[in-house]
């Protein structure tokens, strides 16, 4: 059987629609970087989610090739994910898409090492004559955070974070976003292919135990 990321660990990636506080561990990732607004079709966030989908998808289909991956097992590549801040603002000020900077990122399967994501770009960049100098291989702690599934527009979200905020208040901790702890987004459903008042979304914040 197929390996789906999304069933083994719901508590990730399928949370319920209402707030809970999880530990997340550390985690390997596809990673592209930018800055701007999501929705510009032409606009770096539009790049990078083909850049990561072109290394993902070279690393799942491996084992067809000559190139073998220690440990590897057939999965289903896990969804798309995006951590986005903004200078100066602690959260996310929806009104100024604009001014977003993310970092947009796909899960990688543990038994993929460097190596194996240093032969994954060469392989992308040869087939497709393409430039993949932007994606980089990430390893992050996110570590304790407040999430939610968070249903609708994601124009509709901070209505999802006052939920959250209230319930990481109530249960004794406060908001940690920093310069390397992030407004953390899981694209559960795909938005080309759903309704948007149907839209899944976890919604992951950072927090630590207050004062």
């Amino acid at each position: 059987m197929v390996f789906d990321y999304k069933k083994e660990y719901k508590e990730f990636y399928i949370p319920k629609n209402k707030p809970s506080i999880v530990e997340i561990p550390k985690m390997n990732y596809i990673a592209v970087r930018g800055q701007g607004n999501p929705n510009d079709e032409s606009g770096d966030y539009k790049n990078s989610i083909g850049l990561l989908y072109a290394i993902a998808f070279t690393i799942k289909m491996s084992y067809k090739g000559p190139y073998k991956i220690d440990g590897y097992f057939e999965y289903v590549v896990p969804p798309l994910e995006g951590f986005w801040w903004q200078e100066g603002i602690k959260g996310m000020d929806y009104n100024k898409k604009d001014e977003l900077n993310f970092i947009s990122i796909i899960r990688l399967p543990d038994f993929v090492t460097k190596k194996d994501f240093d032969w994954a770009i060469l392989e992308a960049t040869n087939k497709k004559n393409q430039d993949f100098s932007k994606v980089e291989f990430l390893t992050y702690d996110e570590s304790t955070c407040v999430q939610c599934m968070h249903i609708g527009s994601y124009d509709d979200e901070p209505k999802t974070v006052e939920l959250m905020h209230k319930y990481m208040k109530d249960n004794g901790y406060e908001l940690d976003i920093t310069d390397t702890r992030y407004h953390h987004e899981i694209y559960i459903s795909d938005p080309r292919r759903c309704k948007e008042e149907r839209l899944k979304t976890v919604i992951r914040h950072p927090i630590k135990k207050g004062k």
